[in-house]
């Protein structure tokens, strides 16, 4: 065991953020942290390295062990290049490799004891210089830059004049480099392009340490974890394997958590008849059974009802027009800044009811494209066509209409006045934001926070046609299911940039990869993109596999061919397979006698099971009516007693009392039978 987390709890103002949070990390693991925003991930993670610390508990790291970690926000002040920022972590070996050449130099001019010393230092050092991989380290630096997306012209290039999102990926090929016993990463793809994060699941699979990752990207989570420590209301569970592992028990859990609570409202509804029955029988005996019963039903631990953040959000985006069924055409576009040159000659057309997603590496120009469609960049040429009756809603971090001066709930409510306070606060709760997150300022949100407000704004858009920009970025895992099963519910049109493959995989119709300044078409998700893009590479590249991002480029319209023949891709529903695997039919035959068998059996015990409940039913009315006329009949004995002409015959009277006493005796005995037959039913 590496780390250890026990007991630990932390608690801010606003309230407990981690209650109890137990587990531990085995060495080599590769564990995930998930939870919705606010539910305490990375203050989680700030306790582990010790920057934060806990209200009580402890985390505590094996002995002799070296942590790394990766917050979500690098801030590097470093003058140094980026190709020296990560040299500087090999500064031990560079050091090394130093003093080894200046042994070597030495030994020249020494003879005797003196040369002896110096080769048996000179042994050892190389000995040392070859553990560290000193042969190496220079290649292994250039090999993390390529695979976070730097070029080699980027190697030069000044840690001072990097955008936050590059000096975040520095940090990283730093910290990898430096080959931590453990790395702890807060969302470490959030700046990351689809061939970067593929590299970094590689590079991390066989990482020779352990790893604990924080981090909101499904796919990325599957390929990487195996184990998922879930953080929900401060509370901490432990699932072993990956993300849909985890997912399909928490389903199963859930179902049966909501199966006890159902059972559980159903039995307290039936005791509550069962009193209620009792007391009305009006009789010492059952009245004292009804208040043993109450007590037994008052020290009942009554079960909580499992809730989730979209139990009761049904968000349904609908646009008020629909379009014509041409919704844009693109023809000859091409666009360029100075000598870099993102595309050109770009034929797109996009038919309604699509949902679109635009791939490729970061730099190619896929945020460009949408801008251009926007008319916030001119193209260098070519034509944009909007389609009859087509109305955009775009989403853009960079382009955010918000008042930093407004709540969230006034932003929303101002924009859409004809919604109901309802309405208003059930969308942002689609969000995450909820309770008196609603009052809070536009301008004192995080600007994760800022796009998420973006975001359910242009979800209550009247428009026909979506353009997003990296839709999911800041969004948590249930946020990101509820736009997905929006979009999908969404009779518009959809485009949009997106490198989250699990929500391009769950919402695409089509893929665009943008690769050598063309656009290549791929009908299909994402599972049928990486099935195809294989035989991109042997069509047009002739080779064996292709990274994602990295396709072939086309030319002008091409699209990619399912078989030799340019022409776009897209499954076959009537393809036939060329060869089948024949099942012996007796074989056959006595699975399908031994299913059928099994299924008259069950269908026999479900028959019996219903007659039995049948026959209780029947039982147990008979018996309430039994107890009805019997307890009329004592009440019509009572009135006679009551009569004076009665009262005055003594022979009457006996005849009268002696009844009574017999349907007593007979309510007595009905009364328990009814008890039990109800305890039964």
């Amino acid at each position: 065991m590496i780390l250890s987390c026990s007991h630990i709890s932390k608690e801010f103002p606003t309230g407990v953020v981690l209650d109890d949070i137990s587990f531990h990390i085995e060495d080599y693991e590769k564990a995930a942290i998930v939870g919705i925003n606010g539910a305490g991930k990375t203050t989680l993670l700030r306790i582990i390295v010790g920057e934060m610390e806990p209200d009580s508990g402890q985390a505590v790291l094996a002995k002799g062990k070296t942590l790394g970690y990766l917050a979500q926000h690098q801030d590097l002040t470093s003058h140094r290049s980026i190709y020296d920022e990560l040299l500087e972590v090999k500064r031990p070996v560079i050091e090394m490799e130093e003093r080894i050449r200046s042994l070597e130099q030495q030994m020249k001019h020494v003879t005797g004891e003196e040369l002896a010393q110096m080769l048996e230092t000179y042994t050892r050092l190389t000995h040392d210089f070859e553990l560290a991989e000193g042969y190496s380290y220079r290649s292994e630096i250039v090999g993390v830059l390529k695979g976070l997306g730097f070029t080699e012209e980027d190697f030069p290039r000044e840690i001072s004049t990097l955008s936050g999102g590059q000096k975040t990926r520095v940090s990283l090929g730093k910290l990898l480099l430096s080959r931590p016993d453990i790395i702890l990463l807060d969302e470490p793809t959030n700046h990351l392009d689809m061939s970067s994060i593929a590299w970094l699941e590689n590079y991390l699979l066989n990482y020779k340490g352990a790893v604990i990752i924080v981090a909101h990207d499904r796919y990325f989570l599957d390929k990487i974890a195996t184990k998922i420590i879930e953080l929900e209301n401060g509370r901490s569970s432990v699932c072993l394997g990956n993300y849909t592992a985890y997912s399909q028990k928490k389903a199963l859990v859930r179902e049966a958590q909501m199966k006890a609570y159902l059972n559980q409202q159903q039995e307290i509804r039936r005791q509550e008849e069962v009193i209620r029955k009792l007391r009305s029988f009006n009789r010492e005996k059952s009245i004292k059974r009804a208040e043993s019963r109450e007590k037994m039903l008052s020290r009942i631990d009554v079960l909580d009802k499992p809730t989730e953040i979209n139990d009761e959000m049904d968000l349904r985006l609908e646009p008020d027009t629909v379009s014509g069924e041409d919704v844009l055409t693109i023809r000859n576009l091409s666009k360029s800044f100075g000598s870099n040159r993102l595309f050109s000659h770009v034929d797109i057309d996009i038919r309604r009811g699509e949902r679109v997603a635009i791939i490729g590496d970061n730099g190619t120009g896929k945020t460009t494209l949408l801008k251009i469609i926007n008319q916030l960049l001119p193209a260098d040429a070519g034509e944009i066509t909007l389609g009859s009756r087509v109305s955009i809603a775009y989403y853009d971090q960079d382009y955010q209409v918000l008042h930093m001066e407004k709540t969230l709930f006034d932003e929303l409510q101002d924009a859409y006045p004809e919604m109901n306070n309802t309405k208003v606060r059930s969308i942002l709760a689609a969000f995450l934001f909820t309770g008196d997150d609603v009052f809070k300022r536009i301008g004192d949100l995080s600007g994760g926070e800022r796009g998420r407000v973006s975001l359910a704004k242009l979800m209550l858009a009247p428009a026909n046609f979506l353009i997003l920009d990296e839709p999911t970025n800041h969004l948590d895992i249930t946020s990101k299911e509820i736009l997905e099963d929006a979009l999908n519910h969404y009779t518009g049109t959809v485009l949009y940039v997106s490198h989250d493959r699990y929500f391009i995989n769950r919402t695409a119709t089509r893929i665009l990869e943008l690769a050598g300044e063309q656009f290549i078409n791929y009908i299909g998700n994402y599972d049928y993109y990486l099935e195809k893009r294989d035989l991109m590479a042997q069509l047009y590249l002739g080779g064996a596999g292709a990274e994602p991002g990295n396709g072939p480029a086309n030319r002008p319209g091409q699209t990619a061919a399912a078989a030799g023949t340019p022409g776009q891709i897209s499954p076959n529903p009537n393809a036939s397979s060329s060869s089948y695997s024949a099942t012996p039919w007796a074989l056959a035959s006595s699975s399908a006698a031994g299913n059928d068998t099994s299924t008259r059996q069950a269908w026999q015990a479900k028959k019996e099971e219903q007659a039995r409940q049948r026959k209780r039913q029947n039982d147990l009315k008979k018996t309430e009516d039994a107890i009805a006329s019997l307890e009329e009949r004592d009440s019509q004995l009572d009135e006679l007693l009551s009569q004076p002409e009665v009262a005055t015959d003594v022979a009457k009277l006996l005849e009268i009392n002696k009844e009574k006493e017999e349907i007593k005796a007979q309510l007595e005995t009905l009364y328990e039978n009814w008890e039990t037959l109800a305890e039964d039913a």
